[in-house]
């Protein structure tokens, strides 16, 4: 059989083919020689072929079947051999495949052999592939080599301890030992890996980490000679000595010196002259620079360490590197909390990068403004961000309007700033705000008595500049069919008064009604305001004309309030100016969670939604009884909604697909129950407002944890309804602890048909990353015959630009919360 041809050859081939196909038809035809080759047991050109072989697979061509070659070479006498054999099983061999145990005592006699590089082979190897049961097998051997006084050796096996450790963690106590004498080694090589033991030990057991507690100060010691030692061509890299050892002492001294008063007390002057002496100009400074102000962070340090750091992170954003930048602004946004003031000497700079052209660094310097905000800069930081709403991206203008408003609520100066400084995000991303801004907005003119006049005013003046942002219109149509006397009395304080008619002002609405801008819902706003006005206006014959021709609007929702405010002029005319007299001061519900973001949380609170004044939001029967089918059947409950999904309708239909055919009971999927007329669960609100909503049982009712799986984690919290014990409320929180915030989120429940549920609605469909807020959700469970709680869940969400869905059955309920 003729020579095959060298790896060489082979590459100059393939390189030379012009086609996809073409390149294939010559690894097939190659891989047909291989393999000829193999079958006749050709041992003077196996190491050449499993070269090309590997080749191939790098190309991402199949390649096991030279798994057993590699074998083959590596229990071959020569170095040449045993160097294409270890390759290709580090390549082609993972712990997977059985195949992998028939090298362990290949590597047992080589990590005992005569010369240095077969032994550095066997450990490379090892550490790379290494399965369980051949670490437990090899341990002995890699303890002995980690004691040797090759240099060489020692700092391979220490890199194949750290693989052992990993893959059993309970021989870590074998190694400990050996650990003494590497610190005080002088090669860098061994000084690195040891470091990098060390810190692999001290994550994994808190024993120890008490144990090398001790050798901070020979940690620093190391640490102070690579910064004070002079020029050293083998280890200089930009004029910086061995900075990759330097980052790799800094993140053990942080784990060591976490939570200990003792280790970050020895370590706070090392720092102090890492942090000053060390040379900015070049990236590799940068990653020493950072790495000493993450760990400045999470030691004890002392107060004027800590500005320090952040002053390193201030330089970081006048960097003209993007990721510096970017990198400078997340550490500043965690440590934003513990360090307020220290950040806010860079404000200024924060603001300037709202301006960058880079996307990621626009949207972290606008989660850090946000963070900075508070009653002294509240007016400088609000001109800046609303400056930078009407600029940004669209992608930006939900997340930015909604830190605004919430930052307007908590620091707003007076009444009348607060009121501006909303109308002005809805005038300019009316579009964009959260569904609740609308209510919330309403609540805040409503008890603002004093600016009455004046908010209506600037509100008809938005109205006729422009009616495409629909939130500022519905808001506006409400104030004017509140307070549409005070406009035609033009008694306005606060600014100058317009002198404006009742035709105008009903002109304006009836155009509301007409036009192709208008939604739905800002349709009922609009009628509902034009009739609230027949009590306030001596129009009432136009009135009374513009609300009958909606009586046979192709809109049901439209027809039906139509239809009723027809009954109120005809048939209850005498009850019609006490039934749309002015609105009362409505009392503020609590914040729903750590957004601190006002939620009504379902809005079934009749003084924050009243049905004369907003439109009727209520699902349809049909689309709220979606989830009848959830789990299989009568069995169970329909969950009842109270307010529009956030999810597009067709959500119910893909639950139904997926759980269709599961059953808590267990048994066969029955027959689907019978919709559930929707004013069966008055249940759910009777007294809501006429009596305390909880009592004091809730506190001896444990929370439990739902769900926790990916980064998203799902807590209960328990209450009980003082209306009535059979109630239970639950209140959800969905957490984050992944660095992506989780989108597009929707919870679902579903309980037997012995139950009734009904879910109000979230906090919001975004569960920021990090843990660094939560999403709330209420659920009301009707349990008349105090049977255990079971429930199924299902969980809907975008991470990193990937839908996610999963299921879970919740039966561990704490029996506090359904006896």
């Amino acid at each position: 059989m003729p020579a095959p041809i060298r790896l060489r050859e082979l590459i100059r081939t393939i390189r030379t083919a012009r086609t996809q196909a073409e390149e294939r038809e010559m690894i097939q035809k190659e891989c047909a020689a291989i393999r000829s080759s193999f079958r006749e047991e050709d041992n003077t050109y196996r190491c050449r072929n499993v070269a090309k072989l590997l080749y191939m697979h790098m190309l991402g061509y199949p390649a096991h079947f030279g798994q057993l070659e590699c074998l083959k070479l590596i229990a071959s006498q020569k170095f040449t051999d045993k160097r294409i054999g270890y390759l290709g099983a580090m390549l082609l061999l993972d712990e997977r495949q059985d195949v992998h145990l028939l090298m362990t005592n290949c590597i047992k006699n080589d990590l005992n052999h005569s010369t240095q590089y077969v032994q550095g082979l066997s450990l490379c190897t090892l550490g790379c592939m290494g399965s369980s049961e051949m670490c437990r097998d090899l341990a002995g051997e890699v303890e002995k080599l980690l004691k040797t006084s090759n240099s060489y050796l020692r700092k391979k096996a220490a890199l194949c301890a750290v693989h052992v450790i990993r893959k059993v963690p309970e021989l870590m106590e074998m190694f400990l030992p050996a650990t003494k004498n590497l610190l005080s080694e002088k090669n860098h090589g061994v000084l690195h890996t040891s470091v990098v033991l060390l810190t692999e030990m001290c994550e994994r057991s808190p024993d120890m980490l008490s144990h090398f507690r001790k050798l901070v100060p020979q940690l620093v010691r190391i640490l102070k000679n690579l910064i004070m030692s002079g020029y050293s061509p083998e280890h200089d890299v930009s004029g910086i000595s061995d900075p990759f050892l330097q980052v790799r002492i800094l993140r053990l001294l942080r784990i060591l010196g976490k939570g200990d008063d003792d280790s970050s007390e020895a370590m706070n002057d090392i720092l102090a002259q890492v942090a000053t002496n060390t040379e900015t100009s070049k990236n590799v400074g940068n990653a020493i620079l950072y790495e000493t102000v993450l760990t400045i962070m999470d030691i004890k340090s002392e107060s004027g360490l800590r500005v320090l750091a952040i002053n390193i992170l201030g330089r970081f954003l006048l960097n003209n590197d993007k990721n510096i930048r970017y990198v400078a602004l997340t550490s500043l946004l965690k440590t934003v909390q513990t360090d307020h003031n220290a950040v806010q000497r860079h404000r200024s700079t924060i603001v300037d990068c709202l301006k960058d052209l880079d996307v990621s660094i626009k949207r972290r310097a606008m989660e850090l403004s946000f963070a900075l905000v508070n009653g002294n800069n509240i007016r400088g930081m609000m001109k800046e961000l609303l400056y930078f709403l009407d600029s940004c991206d669209p992608d930006f203008k939900a997340d930015c309007a909604s830190g605004i408003f919430l930052a307007a609520e908590k620091y707003a100066p007076s009444k009348r700033w607060h009121i501006d400084t909303i109308m002005r995000v809805l005038t300019t991303a009316g579009s964009y705000v959260r569904d609740d801004s609308v209510p919330n907005l309403i609540q805040l003119i409503t008890n603002s008595v004093e600016m009455h006049a004046y908010t209506v005013q600037r509100l008809y003046k938005a109205l006729l500049d422009d009616i495409s942002q629909q939130p500022l219109v519905q808001v506006a149509s409400w104030c004017i069919g509140e307070y549409g006397d005070l406009l035609v009395s033009g008694q306005c304080e606060e600014e100058e008064p317009i002198q404006v008619s009742e035709d105008e002002v009903l002109d304006v609405l009836e155009g509301l009604l007409v036009s192709n801008l208008s939604t739905p819902v800002t349709r009922a706003y609009s009628l509902t305001a034009i009739m609230k006005l027949s009590t306030r206006f001596s129009s009432v014959n136009r009135i009374k004309k513009v609300v009958s021709i909606y009586g046979s609007s192709i809109d049901v929702e439209l027809q039906q309030r139509a239809v009723e405010y027809n009954a109120l002029f005809k048939k209850y005319d005498h009850m019609r100016p006490a039934l749309l007299e002015r609105m009362p001061i409505m009392e503020k519900t609590a914040s729903n969670g750590p957004t601190d973001i006002v939620q009504t949380n379902g809005e079934t609170d009749s003084t924050i939604l009243d049905t004369k004044h907003l439109p009727n939001i209520t699902q349809p029967a049909s689309q709220a009884n979606d989830l009848l089918d959830l789990l299989g059947g009568n069995d169970v409950v329909p969950v009842i909604q109270t307010t529009v999904p956030t999810k597009p309708a067709s959500a119910g239909g893909e639950l139904l697909d997926l759980l269709g055919d599961l059953s808590l009971t267990g048994g066969p999927t029955p027959t689907p129950a019978p919709s559930v007329p929707m004013s069966q669960p008055s249940f759910l609100l009777d007294g809501l407002t006429s009596q305390p909503l909880f009592n004091d049982i809730a506190a001896v009712i444990p929370p439990m944890t739902a769900y926790n799986k990916n980064g998203l984690k799902i807590e209960f919290t328990f209450e009980r309804s003082n209306p009535n014990p059979n109630i239970a409320v639950i209140t959800i929180h969905a957490t984050n602890s992944s660095e992506a915030d989780m989108t597009e989120f929707v919870f679902q429940a579903a309980v037997p048909k012995t139950f009734q549920l009904q879910l109000l609605s979230p906090s919001s469909n975004v569960v920021p990353a990090l843990n660094q807020g939560s999403v709330t959700q209420v659920i009301r469970v009707l349990n008349p015959q105090k049977q255990q709680l079971r429930m199924r869940i299902k969980l809907t969400y975008t991470h990193k630009g990937s839908p996610v869905q999963d299921l879970a059955e919740v039966n561990n309920f704490p029996p506090q919360s359904w006896q």
